[in-house]
């Protein structure tokens, strides 16, 4: 046989002549399904290894991007002009400055009633304070003036001249509800603080006194009534048909016709001010720091705040039970900043942190300082009104108060007009503090206020100061901190 031949198919035999196997088969030939399942496992683990490696990546792109435009800005502001010369980003507003709010403000702590504390205020002399209420928070000073200082300030308002503290109302209040465009069902609803579809006296009677300025009482809204015609069914009460028959003046123009008393009015006084500023007399300077130690408060707040009313009541005059100053709510803008507020509001009040009052003479009948509801449990202004009694009423029932403070010369009562927010600031209004001047019977009583004005909107106090003092940020919040000498601890001292 040829080599070229085709030799037959033999099966090797093994020299034992056993049948030998043929021959091992690749892997991937043997067994297909194990060779997917490998390849699977190996393509998933090359992903996720990319898939790491390019986030690692990206964290290490982001990391590089922030730190080198952090170092560009650094060196920028390093080199850009200060003040004025730099310039917002076109096209951005620039923003109102943010202040930060670094500054507490101190709140003395009343203890009890009767609680007295060692107070330094003068070199050399110490004066005594009492706490007279926690609610609102109240203390008085014996001698907090001398008989030399209280002359001198009654001579100064003499010198300026006093004026009238309420004059009678102006018309207009018909054109004011048409300017707002308001309904008779909305002015009822606006008068009918409890809801009950009857406007009651009381709620007349608060809705006049604020609104005109006259001092009504139940006996005189019935012959309003009477001489209105207003309730025909002469119950005391009105209903929204019957308060459709009324104008909006008509009960000004009815008292205009039968005259105004001034012991009708709210208040029956009269008032000037004095500056307490540089080139003032230096007793009013003197008043001025001493309530600055008293209050522990920064001196710029004290500064920046109303200057001294001096008010006199002659015999029979009073002042009704009322609050120094208003709610805030987030539409209310405060009297001395609202130009730091730069928009229109239609609400405004005089946020008047701390009321401090000084006799100036010792009254021979009446005129005591009245809080009627001090250390109520509660409070609620409906039931100031009830029983024909009305605790607002300072020429009736200032003997139903709850507590009276008697004139007398030399003597500073103050209390907070505000609670405090829990973070060091103004939060809201004490309502305690309710308070009014009982009718004076013999005699002339001579008082004098110091107000401290303060914004509940830190940012709104921090903008009107710098606004006042033209100063740059940072010097306007070192005019926000304390002064050194008022922190000590041997101002106030337990007695």
């Amino acid at each position: 046989m040829s080599e070229n031949q085709e030799s037959p198919a033999v099966e090797d035999t093994t020299p034992s002549g056993s049948t030998t196997l043929p021959p091992l088969r690749p892997p991937c030939e043997r067994l297909s399904c194990h060779k997917s399942s490998v390849c699977s496992r190996s393509y998933f683990v090359v992903v996720m290894v990319f898939f790491h490696v390019y986030i690692i990546n990206v964290i290490a792109l982001l990391f590089y991007v922030h730190y080198s435009s952090g170092q560009e800005e650094a060196s920028r502001g390093r080199d850009a002009p200060s003040g004025d010369q730099q310039r917002p980003e076109s096209g951005r507003p620039p923003s109102k400055p943010e202040f930060l709010r670094d500054v507490s403000l101190i709140r003395i702590e009343g203890i009890r009633v009767g609680h007295v504390q060692k107070v330094s205020l003068v070199p050399g002399k110490v004066h005594e304070m009492r706490t007279l209420s926690l609610k609102p928070l109240l203390f008085e000073i014996p001698g907090f003036l001398s008989e030399d200082e209280c002359r001198v300030v009654m001579q100064l308002a003499q010198l300026k001249g006093l004026m009238e503290s309420q004059l009678m109302v102006q018309d207009g209040q018909e054109e004011l509800a048409k300017e707002l465009n308001l309904s008779p069902e909305e002015i009822f609803n606006l008068l009918d603080i409890n809801q009950d579809g009857q406007l009651q006296l009381h709620e007349i009677l608060t809705h006049s006194r604020v609104r005109d300025g006259i001092w009504l009482t139940p006996e005189n809204l019935k012959e309003i009534y009477a001489g209105l015609k207003a309730d025909k069914d002469g119950n005391g009460l009105l209903s929204l048909e019957e308060f459709r028959l009324l104008s909006n003046d008509a009960f000004q123009r009815f008292l205009m016709q039968r005259g105004v008393k001034r012991s009708q009015l709210v208040r029956n006084s009269r008032h000037t001010w004095l500056y307490q500023g540089k080139g003032a007399h230096q007793v009013l300077q003197d008043i001025k720091a001493r309530v600055t130690r008293l209050t522990r408060l920064p001196p710029a707040l004290v500064d920046l705040s109303e200057p001294l009313q001096v008010v006199r009541y002659e015999e029979g005059g009073h002042y009704h039970a009322h609050h120094d100053s208003g709610p805030v709510y987030p539409e209310t803008a405060c009297t001395h900043t609202r130009l730091a507020v730069n928009t229109s509001t239609p609400f405004e009040t005089s946020c008047r942190y701390i009321t401090v009052l000084f006799y100036l003479n010792s009254v021979e009948g009446g005129g005591e300082t009245a809080f009627p509801v001090a250390d109520n449990r509660t409070y609620d202004e409906v039931s100031l009104i009830q029983n024909d009694v009305d605790l607002l009423d300072t020429r009736r029932n200032c003997n139903k108060s709850n507590l009276k403070v008697k004139p007398t010369k030399g003597t500073a009562v103050f209390w907070y007009n505000y609670l405090s927010d829990g973070r060091g600031w103004v939060g809201e209004q004490d309502e305690y503090a309710l308070h009014g001047g009982c009718v004076v019977t013999h005699g002339t009583k001579w008082v004098a206020n110091k107000w401290i004005n303060i914004d509940p909107d830190y940012q709104r106090q921090a903008r009107y100061q710098q606004l006042v003092s033209q100063q740059p940020d940072e010097e306007d919040d070192e005019g926000l901190t304390l002064n050194p000498d008022i922190q000590t601890s041997d101002i106030h001292q337990d007695l």
